[in-house]
C-alpha cells in the first residue's frame, strides 16, 4: 500500500511516500481504508524525535493517529461494523502503523461510525482533538452550569472543541486567542474573549473554577500565571506534553489542584460526540487540507502553531463514490488560505 513514512526522526522533509506492506488485522481489529487522516502536534513531535519516538521499533515508520474511512474487513460476521461502513477513530501509533496510509488496523474499542453530518475530511479532524477536549473539560474539569472556566488557545484543534463542550454543559467560558481569532471564538460560544496580544489574562480574571491549559509555560509562563486566577479548590488541566515540567510543584505550593492529561481512544465517547455533531450542537473547523504527498508541508504548518481548528491529509478517494468529500476538501483548502490564524 501507499503510505507517508519516515526512515528516521528528523525535520518535516523526512516524510516521504513509499510502498509498504499492508497491515494485517488480528483478534478484534478492523481493517479500514483511510480516506482522510488528521494531523496533530504529537505527530510532528514524534517525527522530529520527541513524542513517542522511543517506542518506534523499526523503520520505515507510518505516523498518524486520526482517521476517517471505510471498513474493509470486520473481526467477525455479526460485528456491528461491517465492510462498507463509514467509520472514524484513532490508531495506536507506534504500536501499530498509523493513519498516514491507505489502510490502517484499529481495535474495535477505538472506532465507531462516522458522523452523518460530516465528510471524511471533516471527520478525520475530530477524534484526537475532540477526545482530548472531552477528557479535559467534561471528565476532569466537570463542566456544569454556573462554573467559570478559562480555556487557553481556544481556537486551536483541541481548543475549539473545548470551548463548545464547556458551553454544551452550561459553563461560563472565557477563551484566550489572538486578535484575528476573537470573532471565531465568539462564534464557538465563548462568553468572553481575551486578546492575549493586548491583555494579560491574569490581570483581569480571578476566582475561576477551572483552567483548561493548552499552552503551558512554552509561552509567557501561561501555565504558572494561570494558577493565580483559580479559586481555592479550583482545578487546572494541562495537555501539551512537556510544556510545563514544574506544574505539580508549583500547583502544590499554590494550593491548587493541577493535572496533566493524555488522550485515551474511546469509541463509546466518540459516539456521544457524534450525537452532538449530528445534532448541530458542535461544529468542526478544518483549517487546511493537504494531499498525502504534501505531508511535510502539513507538518511545517502545524509546527508554526498558528492553526485555527485542524489540518487534515487527504489519503484516498472515498470508495463509496460520495462527492461530498471532494467538495468539502476543496472548500476547506480554499477557506484555510483565508482563515488561517494564530491558534492562541
Amino acid at each position: 500500500m501507499r503510505a507517508l513514512v519516515i526512515d528516521r526522526p528528523g525535520p518535516a522533509d523526512e516524510l516521504h511516500l513509499a510502498e509498504v506492506d499492508a497491515p494485517i488485522a488480528i483478534f478484534d481489529e478492523l481493517l479500514v481504508r483511510v480516506v482522510a487522516a488528521g494531523v496533530n502536534p504529537i505527530d510532528a513531535k514524534t517525527r522530529a524525535g520527541g513524542g513517542v519516538t522511543k517506542a518506534i521499533r523499526g523503520y520505515p515508520a507510518v505516523l498518524g493517529l486520526d482517521f476517517s474511512g471505510v471498513v474493509v474487513s470486520a473481526p467477525y460476521e455479526a460485528f456491528p461494523l461491517q465492510p462498507g461502513d463509514a467509520v472514524f477513530g484513532i490508531a495506536r501509533v507506534p504500536r501499530t502503523p498509523g493513519s498516514y496510509a491507505e489502510l490502517v488496523t484499529v481495535s474495535s474499542l477505538n472506532v465507531t461510525r462516522k458522523p452523518v453530518r460530516l465528510s471524511h475530511v471533516e471527520a478525520a479532524a475530530v477524534p484526537v482533538a475532540a477526545l482530548t477536549a472531552w477528557g479535559m473539560v467534561v471528565d476532569l474539569a466537570a463542566a456544569a452550569p454556573g462554573q467559570r472556566m478559562l480555556i487557553h488557545a481556544g481556537s486551536g484543534g483541541v481548543g475549539h472543541f473545548a470551548v463548545q463542550f464547556a458551553k454544551a454543559f452550561g459553563a461560563h467560558v472565557t477563551a484566550t486567542g489572538s486578535t484575528r481569532n476573537l470573532d471565531f471564538l465568539r462564534e464557538l460560544g465563548a462568553d468572553a474573549v481575551i486578546d492575549h496580544t493586548q491583555t494579560r489574562f491574569d490581570e483581569v480574571l480571578s476566582g475561576l473554577d477551572a483552567v483548561i491549559d493548552l499552552v503551558g509555560n512554552v509561552h509567557d509562563n501561561t501555565g504558572t500565571r494561570s494558577l493565580g486566577v483559580l479559586r481555592p479548590g479550583g482545578i487546572l488541566v494541562n495537555a501539551p506534553t512537556g510544556s510545563w515540567p514544574t506544574m505539580a510543584e508549583e500547583a502544590a505550593a499554590a494550593g491548587i489542584r493541577a493535572t496533566g492529561f493524555k488522550v485515551a481512544p474511546s469509541g463509546h465517547t466518540l459516539d456521544v460526540i457524534t450525537e452532538l455533531i449530528d445534532d448541530g450542537a458542535v461544529r468542526v473547523h478544518v483549517d487546511r487540507v493537504f494531499p498525502l504527498a504534501d505531508g511535510a508541508a502539513a507538518h511545517r504548518l502545524i509546527e508554526e502553531g498558528h492553526t485555527r481548528g485542524k489540518i487534515v491529509l487527504r489519503v484516498t478517494d472515498d470508495p463509496t463514490g460520495s462527492s461530498a468529500d471532494s467538495a468539502s476538501a476543496s472548500a476547506s483548502t480554499a477557506a484555510g488560505s483565508d482563515s488561517a490564524g494564530p491558534r492562541s
